[in-house]
């Protein structure tokens, strides 16, 4: 079951939303509120505000409603002023890095919505020994991060290739894939907290599980610092195109999407189970099971968040009923539900 607060709804355990200490949100109808927040995140130097900015094509689905706010932030400077400052005017905020993962409300979301770029796709490379640091930010790509890799011959972050989205993402969710995780390769963390502070976090002071990660709530995390190994240019780079190959023959390409819908339970996979439910090629709207990977749930022009999400429900539906299985989504519902597919 999803939490609600106040219009923004949280799936259990989804480390995306930050609130500040202050829960109510600022009512948008109310004129005078609206033009003191904004003027004042107008005068703050490196960051781009929006009022009322359509999502959609801020994420790998290409579904989403419109933010409250929508807020492109270039510099750390900045983000330590924009947090307080929405932490004053009680506008919770949640944070979108390259717009996977995530199904956003047809009806937006309420608050504002951090987006972060500029420095914050920061990439650099400190070689000791027969060991590689990466001090990456959270907004580079992480394919991006893993070629550059490749092409230096620095080993441990191959499994990542063709994983969507920010390497801030990667983390918050410890993405996988071919028996590895992020969580192998993290040494420290970087962030701002919603009062503005800067807080590093060493590997052992994060809990990390199966696509999930324990972070203070209220944290942005701004840059990571991956402990990388040495190998040549050629075995890593062969390993690399490997996996590319292998993705490029299972999963979908052409159609938006969102990458994985569930989760692996144990010992099993979604979409084997989804398949087995019959449910490949199934379509909703304009919403369909992909009939290449039935894990993954394809915007074959014009679909709804709604639509997607009825699809999600069958799937789990019918998996439950067939199989005794629940299936637990990976995808994390962004903005204002109803109160009935919340609840589901």
């Amino acid at each position: 079951m999803e939490h609600r607060s106040n219009g923004i709804t949280e799936q259990p355990n989804t480390p995306t939303l930050r609130y500040p200490e202050n829960p109510a949100l600022l009512h948008m109808g109310k004129q005078s509120n609206e033009t003191v927040l904004e003027r004042e995140l107008q005068r703050l130097s490196g960051l781009k505000v929006k009022v009322a900015e359509p999502l959609a094509r801020y994420t790998s689905m290409k579904i989403g409603g419109p933010a409250d706010y929508f807020i492109e932030v270039e510099k750390g400077a900045a983000l330590a002023l924009l947090l307080p400052i929405l932490g004053q005017h009680g506008v919770a905020f949640c944070l979108l890095g390259n717009g996977s993962n995530v199904l956003i409300s047809d009806r937006g979301v309420r608050g504002a919505v951090i987006r972060l770029t500029g420095e914050f796709k920061r990439l650099q490379w400190q070689e000791e020994g027969e060991g590689v640091w990466a001090m990456v930010g959270a907004a580079c790509a992480v394919t991006q991060l893993v070629r550059a890799a490749a092409r230096k011959g620095f080993t441990g972050l191959e499994f990542a290739e063709g994983i969507p989205g920010s390497v801030g993402g990667a983390l918050i969710m410890n993405a996988g894939a071919y028996g590895s995780e992020f969580e192998k390769v993290v040494d420290r963390v970087e962030g701002v907290t919603s009062d503005g502070r800067v807080n590093e976090l060493s590997r052992n002071q994060i809990r990390f599980s199966y696509r999930g990660s324990d972070l203070p709530q209220g944290m942005v995390v701004t840059g990571l610092r991956l402990r990388l190994g040495k190998a040549q240019v050629a075995e890593v780079s062969g390993r690399v195109r490997e996996l590319v190959g292998k993705r490029k023959q299972s999963q979908p390409s052409g159609f938006p999407n969102s990458g994985s819908m569930f989760r692996n339970p144990p010992g099993d996979f979604a979409g084997r189970l989804i398949e087995a439910a019959g449910l490949k090629g199934t379509r909703i709207g304009q919403s369909e099971i992909s009939q290449r990977h039935a894990n993954f749930i394809v915007n074959l022009g014009s679909a709804r968040a709604q639509e997607v999400h009825q699809l999600m429900e069958l799937a789990r539906r019918e998996v439950k009923a067939r199989f005794g299985v629940e299936l637990i989504p990976e995808v994390r519902l962004l903005g204002e539900w109803d109160t009935k597919e919340a609840e589901q």
